[in-house]
């Protein structure tokens, strides 16, 4: 292909490299250039252009583009009309798209004029969705390349593989301290994800979470269902467990535990007669995509899902950036962009002591303020603290710090009403709140990171509570979700009873210290702090 730059004079039969105005008429890059252009040309003083023209051994851009398009695509899918060097191929339904990576790569290195771009393999598209597309860089490809385009693609590159309908079955298991609310949600959740793939729940059951109650719902479920889906109270912690052993008492196999997609570790494939059941992990209650997904969109569409296959998801499969596990190392701090606010419980009555607490110095620094710069170290932010008891004096000995102050004139009637006050004071856009009480000492910045690093609503990580050697203490980080129901609290009462409320929504992390047991109630607390401390 010859191009540069001619006089327009002897520019007829060009292919235009650019757009120029002519006059009032705009003529657009591409144009093949006639008599009547090139006499537009110089009535508007226009002199000398830039064309492209086409040579022995060369294939014009939408020629080219049509006839790789039309061997790329397979079934169900729809390849539309080559324009300007581009043909884009789109999806007749549901499902998923399969791509043979390794021939598009190749494809893409076979000249430089012939590029295809398509959706990630087994990405779930919807019908009319584009897929791919092919696009000629410049305004023609070499023959010979063309033809090699089309010998590698012998055999289509992307098809779609439709949804089929399933007919599911559903089995939650629960124990004494199942919430019947986190039940339903789940259940919600799940249906929902079944509906959107075009397939319906036909069988429903909730047993106890134990290996004979599970079997029998299985056996049940297997001859009503071609997709069984079991969550279980617990998460699966091995191939012993309950859930895939009961799947092996029914008479089923086990394909594979654990996936390489996160969040969707712990999911569970087998098999029960000529159904496929699904041990689901943790995430699936979430309504965000994660491993349990791509096991779903791939049985729905009638595509192999087998131990190979769940390997080979890892590449793509960090669906979110995620920190270290329940028990982040030390110093550790999260990536993920969520913003937990903090409340530090600064009101109280100091009933056992015969001046306030919080305002004992514990070598040079009262002892509110030790834990005011504790959480001012932290990746918590805004910080506000809840004052009631000698509020001027608290203000007082936490000048300079860079927190929101809330006074609470009800503090005499207990801990909850400072907890709804200071909660009242996080700004909407935080995802959470660690509360922090005044009056310990051993509270550190590294402590509160932990509980940020670990809290992840979609791993139903919502109630972080600080323990050391399986004793829990303070402090603790709640979710947004619960700040409503804490206004129903009353009295001198914390988070402990959403704790004992949401058993399933708990997330321990063990300080490596005794830092969250440590608080000063009396005059003997406080001396046996300064003994063990200084």
């Amino acid at each position: 292909m010859k191009f540069g730059s001619i006089l327009v004079a002897v520019a007829e039969g060009g292919i235009l490299a650019h757009s120029v105005r002519a006059g009032r008429q705009m003529l657009k890059k591409g144009r093949v250039l006639t008599a009547e252009d090139i006499g537009a040309l110089l009535s508007a003083g226009i002199a000398e252009i830039t064309i492209a023209r086409l040579e022995h051994g060369d294939v014009h851009e939408d020629e080219a583009a049509a006839a790789i398009a039309a061997q790329l695509g397979g079934k169900q899918v729809r390849v539309g009309r080559a324009f300007t060097g581009r043909a884009n191929l789109h999806a007749l339904a549901d499902g998923l798209a399969a791509v043979a990576a390794n021939r598009i790569e190749k494809l893409n290195s076979i000249d430089e004029s012939i590029t295809v771009a398509t959706v990630a393999p087994f990405s779930r598209v919807h019908a009319g969705q584009m897929i791919a597309t092919v696009k000629i860089i410049p305004f023609a490809a070499p023959r010979t390349a063309v033809m090699r385009a089309e010998n590698l693609l012998c055999e289509p590159a992307i098809v779609l593989a439709p949804f089929r309908r399933r007919s599911a079955a559903l089995i939650l298991t629960e124990m004494e301290s199942s919430s019947p609310a986190s039940l339903d949600k789940t259940r919600a959740t799940i249906a929902q994800r079944v509906k959107n793939i075009g397939s319906e729940i036909v069988f429903e059951r909730t047993v106890a979470h134990t290996i004979e109650a599970l079997s029998v719902a299985l056996s049940e479920a297997a001859t009503a269902a071609d997709l069984i889906l079991v969550f279980g109270a617990s998460a699966i912690t091995d191939r012993r467990d309950v859930i895939p052993a009961a799947i092996e008492r029914s008479g089923g196999t086990l394909e594979r535990f654990g996936m390489p997609v996160d969040p969707g570790n712990l999911l569970l494939l087998g098999r029960l007669g000529q159904a496929d059941v699904v041990g689901l992990p943790g995430c699936a209650r979430s309504p965000k995509v994660n491993g349990f997904d791509f096991v779903l969109w791939r049985l729905a569409a009638d595509l192999p899902v087998t131990s190979a296959d769940i390997a080979r998801m890892g590449i793509g499969g960090l669906l979110k950036e995620i920190p270290a596990r329940p028990q982040p190392r030390e110093g550790a701090t999260s990536s993920v962009a969520r913003k937990i606010g903090a409340v530090v419980l600064a009101a109280g009555t100091s009933s056992r002591m015969a001046d306030n607490k919080l305002l004992v110095p514990l070598n040079g620094k009262p002892l509110v303020r030790r834990a005011v710069e504790a959480v001012l170290e932290s990746e918590a932010s805004p910080v506000v603290v809840v004052t009631g008891k000698d509020a001027k004096a608290v203000r007082l000995a936490l000048a300079g710090c860079a927190v929101a102050f809330a006074d609470n004139p009800s503090f005499s009637y207990g801990l909850s009403t400072s907890l709804k006050l200071g909660l009242r004071q996080l700004p909407e856009n935080c995802d959470g709140a660690v509360i922090v009480l005044g009056d310990m000492p051993a509270t550190t910045p590294q402590l509160i990171n932990r509980l940020i690093v670990a809290f992840d609503p979609d791993e139903d990580r919502v109630i972080c509570v600080a323990t050391h050697n399986g004793k829990r203490g303070n402090p603790v980080l709640l979710a947004r979700r619960f700040f409503e129901e804490i206004e129903s609290i009353e009295g001198d009462v914390g988070a402990r009873g959403l704790i004992g409320t949401y058993p399933e929504l708990v997330c321990e992390v063990e300080a490596g210290s005794d830092a969250p047991l440590i608080d000063i109630d009396t005059p003997e607390d406080l001396a046996a702090y300064l003994k063990a401390h200084q």
